[in-house]
């Protein structure tokens, strides 16, 4: 088997259903597997895929063991040569593995380690994290304090982003996202996988530091992108902020010498981000003044008419020659509702790419699904709307 698909799950019962969709149709000429594995999720996240996906290998842990060790359960039951980490809050292009497979990366001999690739949010727009450097005190020093935005070009500042390549530029980078992650099952093994005394959020920043140590290069795959829409299976809380701080704490305590100043630094700076990012997560508010539907189905626009309560623009498969103009200096926010039965994962991807603005949203609603996904901004936790059948 050349691939195996894991992924976590934690309570996003609809986002998980649109990503086993998408890799499904990600694998047809791979051969693949997908391996679910579900953290103890209260909602109905199990039932659904023994209901839709029965087929697929679905692992239910009676708790929450966290991102490390639930990961390295599934890759313990995984068949492929190669594995990838996938967030349940993700959308693969039908192309994804194809095209990095093709790409010669993943030669008998290659010291290549671990595969990432171009992650955009809900709106479209780059996620800077799919690239980053190693964390080391002076980068973390330049990323609190904003230096990498100052001076993007210079070196000695732009390193925590791995800005020495552009989001469209692939190259060797230290460190990836744990959102997607392409590995030999081998490497991932004999490097004991994720650590499992980091609960979350440095977990991949150590996988990523200790295949450097193992004499590998880490790369960032710019010729596929994959939606990451951020922040599904947790909530910015007090609990959050404490994880957040334990886990940078236990990364450098781990790799790098430890000084007085230098904790002292990282707490402050730690607790720092933690709590911006609780003040910026949620559900946005985005006042939506108009709705355009990309569907050849004219009884899902009346069903989004009646649950939205406004008129929606209808466009067909010929929405690429009709949209520039609809959108052209627009001043007031537009959602765009994009009907996957009748287009492409990969089609839906760029068209967000191609058409994000500040005055623009995304919904998409999954093959055969009653409901639609979208998210506003990179902090945002997403938004569910169920669809009468």
């Amino acid at each position: 088997m050349q691939l195996s698909v894991i992924i976590l799950n934690y309570n996003v019962r609809y986002f998980l259903e649109q990503c086993v969709l998408s890799v499904q149709t990600a694998l047809q000429h791979i051969e693949g597997e997908i391996i679910v594995v579900d953290n103890n999720s209260s909602d109905d996240s199990c039932q659904m895929m023994k209901t839709r996906f029965p087929d697929i290998k679905l692992i239910e842990n009676k708790k929450n063991t966290g991102f490390p060790k639930g990961n390295n359960i599934g890759v313990a039951q995984a068949k492929g040569e190669y594995i990838c980490i996938l967030n349940p809050d993700t959308v693969v292009a039908e192309d994804t593995f194809t095209k990095i497979f093709n790409s010669k990366l993943l030669t008998p001999n290659s010291q290549l380690g671990i595969i990432g690739c171009k992650l955009i949010d809900g709106t479209g727009n780059f996620l800077p994290e799919s690239k980053r450097g190693i964390p080391t005190p002076w980068v973390a020093f330049t990323k609190i304090f904003g230096l990498y935005k100052i001076f993007p070009k210079i070196k000695l500042f732009n390193q925590y982003y791995a800005q020495h390549l552009s989001e469209n530029q692939s190259g060797k980078v230290d460190i990836l996202v744990g959102a997607f992650m392409v590995m030999k099952r081998d490497l991932y093994t004999e490097l004991g996988g994720f650590d499992e005394n980091c609960f979350m959020y440095s977990d991949d920043i150590d996988l990523s530091y200790r295949v450097l140590k193992n004499g590998k290069s880490n790369f960032y795959f710019a010729k596929t992108t994959v939606i990451h829409y951020k922040g599904e299976s947790t909530v910015k809380d007090e609990t959050y902020m404490k994880r957040f701080q334990e886990a940078m704490d236990y990364f450098y305590a781990k790799h790098f010498k430890k000084s007085g100043f230098f904790s002292f630094f990282m707490k402050v700076g730690s607790f720092f981000f933690a709590f911006l990012k609780k003040n910026k997560t949620g559900i946005s508010n985005i006042k939506i003044d108009s709705y355009i539907l990309i569907s050849q189905n004219e009884l899902l626009k009346e069903k989004l008419e009646k649950l939205l309560g406004k008129n929606v623009k209808q466009l067909s498969t010929t929405f690429k020659n009709e949209l520039p103009s609809l959108l052209k200096g627009i001043n007031s926010n537009v959602e765009i509702i994009f009907d996957q039965d009748d287009f492409s994962f990969s089609t839906i991807i760029s068209a967000m790419e191609t058409y994000k603005s500040k005055n623009v949203t995304f919904k998409i609603i999954p093959n055969q699904s009653n409901f639609m996904l979208g998210s506003n901004n990179s902090n945002d936790r997403g938004e569910v709307v169920l669809i009468e059948n």
